[in-house]
């Protein structure tokens, strides 16, 4: 099995990829199907169940494990390992409370607006980078999550883009990503509802 990733994309180690529930994949076309079909039933989930406790990390591991439990055996599972981007994989019950705390009180002082509160917890989640895989993707439906059912806004829009596969939209989200781990956000505000 080979995997062409795209730029920015998390390479998974040997033993994640052992974790494939589906064994006759061997493409990412292939997975990205899988993964899609996934998805979409948890969309189906969000939509009958209409979270409003999701700012913590049962929650999250959940929605990971409905994202994604029919294509990897360690859906909902924290990474056990160091990637190309994201804290210590020991630091992240710690950093993602930190991220939890933090966006309850952009909430309650209402901080920033709310399309900056979900574009700077989209960042960080991002940054945290939960899982072995699928953490853009986790951490977009999140940040959607929160602006529908806990800030009552619009869904935003990502470009109106397909971010999975390489091209032009991907790259401007990376340099919108980039620009915000050095605390300039206006990129990402930018993309997050173009």
């Amino acid at each position: 099995m080979e995997f062409n990733y795209p730029e920015g994309a998390t390479p998974l180690d040997p033993d994640e990829i052992e974790g494939l529930i589906p064994t006759h994949i061997t493409r990412r076309d292939e997975l990205d199907r899988w993964e899609q079909e996934n998805i979409n039933e948890a969309l189906a989930w969000i939509e009958e169940r209409r979270p409003k406790d999701i700012l913590n990390e049962r929650f999250m591991k959940q929605l990971h494990k409905r994202m994604f439990s029919n294509v990897w055996k360690w859906a909902g599972t924290f990474r056990k390992s160091d990637k190309n981007i994201g804290v210590s994989w020991y630091k992240i019950p710690i950093e993602l409370k930190l991220l939890c705390v933090d966006t309850e009180y952009w909430i309650e002082h209402q901080a920033f607006s709310e399309v900056e509160m979900a574009a700077r917890f989209h960042h960080r989640l991002v940054s945290i980078h939960l899982f072995p895989n699928g953490n853009g993707r986790h951490a977009r439906l999140m940040a959607d999550i929160l602006m529908q059912y806990i800030l009552n806004q619009p869904l935003l829009t990502w470009g109106k883009a397909n971010l999975i596969k390489s091209g032009d939209d991907r790259k401007k989200y990376i340099e919108a990503l980039k620009s915000a781990d050095n605390g300039e956000y206006e990129l990402l505000l930018q993309f997050v509802n173009s």
